[in-house]
């Protein structure tokens, strides 16, 4: 995309915090995460469980309002979901982190993986980033990870980061476990 930016124009410049794991970088979100973070939509089975409606991303204008939507969290709040780099390739493989726009049932930190890089603990290992990053700089003492109730991925995601099932909640129509981690549960160690 070419820059319609002045030289010297002072505009909004997002640079919020950067957290390195061993094998991945969140960041905040870049124009160049937009194609990725849609094509990551645009399977069934992802769209299945994180977008609003349950339906493939499948135009550039949706995966680009859907971008907009987590990166602008980040302007409204002063936190939000992080882009997730892998190191070693430097590509974008998904988004982890806060979430809590109105009307929410809670504080979430959540996740999405592409396909094609699941099952290789990155879920885990980015939310753990994400969930030291929460209680190291914010005063929640609760975190949900709104998970549907088919999605036995997400679960054992859940159940690595010591979260338990504590109700439910109705999303965008749907009903979705509320599953929770604690400051007090946490560990302190990463472990």
């Amino acid at each position: 995309m070419v820059s319609l930016i002045k030289p010297g124009a002072k505009l909004l410049q997002v640079d919020g915090p950067v957290i390195e794991t061993a094998r991945l970088i969140l960041r905040p979100w870049r124009a160049s995460d937009i194609a990725a973070n849609t094509a990551m939509l645009s399977d069934p089975e992802t769209a299945r469980f994180i977008v609003p409606d349950r339906k493939p991303v499948t135009s550039e204008i949706n995966g680009w309002r859907n971008a907009a939507v987590i990166s602008g969290h980040w302007a409204l709040h002063g936190f939000g979901m992080f882009a997730v780099e892998e190191k070693s390739s430097g590509r974008y493989i998904g988004r982890v982190g806060p979430w809590y726009p109105p009307g929410w049932p809670g504080f979430e930190v959540g996740w999405g993986i592409a396909k094609e890089c699941r099952g290789k603990g990155y879920a885990v290992e980015a939310a753990r980033a994400a969930i030291d990053w929460v209680f190291a700089n914010l005063t929640v003492d609760r975190i949900i990870h709104c998970i549907d109730p088919a999605n036995v991925a997400s679960q054992g995601v859940a159940r690595r980061l010591s979260a338990a099932i504590d109700g439910q909640a109705n999303l965008n129509g749907d009903t979705v476990d509320l599953w929770v981690t604690t400051r007090e549960r946490w560990p302190r160690d990463g472990s």
